[in-house]
Formats: structure tokens, sequence, C-alpha cells
């Protein structure tokens, strides 16, 4: 079985609702064990990129969509961002002083509120913000959908970290199409309730141990289901040395150079993938001059 780490889309062509499945494992590593996160925290990045992966959907065009959750609770901020490529990054930030974190994603971010970013690369950036006032990460979506789409959706979200220093995870999304969410035709709802409920049936090591088509033979055997080719996911973080010489052409020359003079460089680190890049004093006076050559060596 090959089929983790793509995105299938599925049609009910009887039922007029579009389908998702995702499933990552080794696009996911570099997220959840790029730093020592507790495995609450690498639960909610799990679940939290699985559901990005499903949210590419919305991109139509070139960019990039982002899931962000912050909070008052153990957790202050998490975020995934994906790509209309289907590359995948993210972060989380945590009270570090706790010896123990909450289990439950309610418990977890208190007085939170959930922030979808989609950001064109050619046009302006959208935003949508809705209360994290439900007990789950998928029922949160499924009000994120309601409220700024007006569109029944469901989100099943799965998580497998049995395995030490190996996550998977997992997604499907069930959505009824466009044209039909201001039809409020009975049987349209009955079926897409139907179709919800044959999907909750699915256990969470079926979905780890099933392939792709055998999953969906499981769940609507009985349906007529569109299945199309899969897209690739990996991770891929956008950072670059050009990227932060940018960022520091916003900071005073005197100040850098005197940082240089103190610790040896400009040390600039990526949040997402911990790539380290430093600048030293020709490079500040490069940036200054707006002349930087990005040709000097990363280092990791």
């Amino acid at each position: 079985m090959n089929d983790f780490d793509q995105l299938h889309r599925f049609l009910f062509n009887r039922a007029n609702v579009r389908g998702e499945l995702a499933r990552l494992d080794d696009s996911l590593q570099q997220i959840v064990h790029s730093y020592e996160y507790p495995v609450q925290i690498q639960r909610l990045l799990s679940e939290m990129a699985a559901a990005t992966c499903l949210l590419t959907a919305i991109l139509k065009f070139k960019g990039e969509i982002s899931l962000q959750v912050q909070g008052q609770g153990a957790v202050k901020y998490a975020v995934i961002s994906a790509t209309s490529d289907h590359t995948l990054r993210g972060v989380a930030r945590w009270d570090e002083t706790l010896t123990t974190l909450p289990e439950t994603f309610d418990e977890q971010i208190k007085k939170g509120v959930l922030v979808i970013t989609i950001t064109p690369d050619e046009g302006e950036r959208y935003q949508g913000v809705v209360a994290l006032d439900k007990p789950s990460l998928a029922e949160c979506l499924e009000g994120y959908f309601a409220q700024s789409e007006q569109l029944a959706t469901k989100v099943l979200l799965y998580t497998d970290l049995s395995q030490p220093e190996h996550a998977r995870a997992a997604g499907i999304l069930l959505q009824v199409m466009p044209t039909q969410a201001s039809n409020t035709n009975v049987d349209e709802d009955t079926d897409f309730e139907h179709l919800v409920k044959l999907s909750e049936t699915l256990s969470s090591e079926e979905m780890f141990s099933l392939s792709v088509q055998d999953t969906l033979y499981r769940l609507y055997h009985q349906e007529e289901v569109e299945l199309f080719e899969p897209v690739a996911i990996q991770f891929a973080c956008s950072c670059s040395r050009a990227r932060s010489a940018e960022a520091l052409r916003n900071v005073e020359k005197a100040e850098l150079l005197q940082i240089v003079e103190e610790e040896g460089a400009v040390k600039m680190n990526c949040q997402y993938c911990h790539t380290e890049y430093r600048f030293d004093s020709i490079d500040v006076e490069a940036i200054h001059a707006g002349r930087f050559d990005e040709t000097p060596p990363t280092e990791q």
C-alpha cells in the first residue's frame, strides 16, 4: 500500500456531494518531530496538517492556505500552511512551564480563535476568523464552513502516534457542492446526512490499514463514486537566505553591525524548518546597499 502522502478527491454522482481523503506519513515527520513537542502537541499538529491538506481544495489559483489556532490556554499558537502545489509546513508554541498538558482540543486552547488565511500569489489576501467554541478541531472547521461559506460540511480527522518518532495523520471531508448549497430539497439533505453517517463508521485502524480504494469501497460500495487521480503531498519550507536578507533591510545597519561585532554574525532561524542563515558585516553592507547576493551557502 503506497497511497500515503497523497490527497484523493472523489465525487458522489447521484448525491452531488464532493469528498476528499488525505493521509500523511513522511510529509508529517519534519513538522511533528522538528522540535521536542509533547505528544499532545504532536497530535494537534497532526490533526491540523490533515485538515489543511483537505482545505487546499479551496484554492482555485496558485497560492497558500494556512490554518491557525490562537488561544490563552496551554497552547498559545499553532499554524499549518499548505500551498496549491501541496507542500506543507507548520509550527506550534505552548506553555513549556507546564509539566502536564491537557489531552483534549477544547482544554488545550482556551478562549481561542480559528484563523483561515488564503494568500494568492497574485491578488488580495482573504482571512476568515471563527471562535474555537466546539470540542474538536473538526467541529470548529465545520462551523467555519457553515458560517463563512454556507456549505454543509463534514470533517473527520484521525491520528496515529502509536510508533515513537513516527506520526501519521488522515482526514475525510464531505461537502455539498456549491450549486446545491442554496437548494433546500429534503432529499438532497438526506443524501448528505446518509453519506456522513456512512463515513462516521470508519475506525482509525481501518483508515491507516486499508488502501484508499478499499476504504472508499468499505464506506460507499452502494454509492456511485468517481475517484480522481491523487496528488502528492510533501513537506517543504519557503524560507530562503534572500527572504531573510530582505527582512534584515528593516533593521538599522548600525544595529546589525553591532550584533556582528558582538556575536560574529547576524543569525536568522526559520521557525518552521529550523534552517539557520548567517550574515557577516559584508552581507550587512550589501543588504543595506541593495546589492545583496544570495550566493553564500546556508548553514543548517
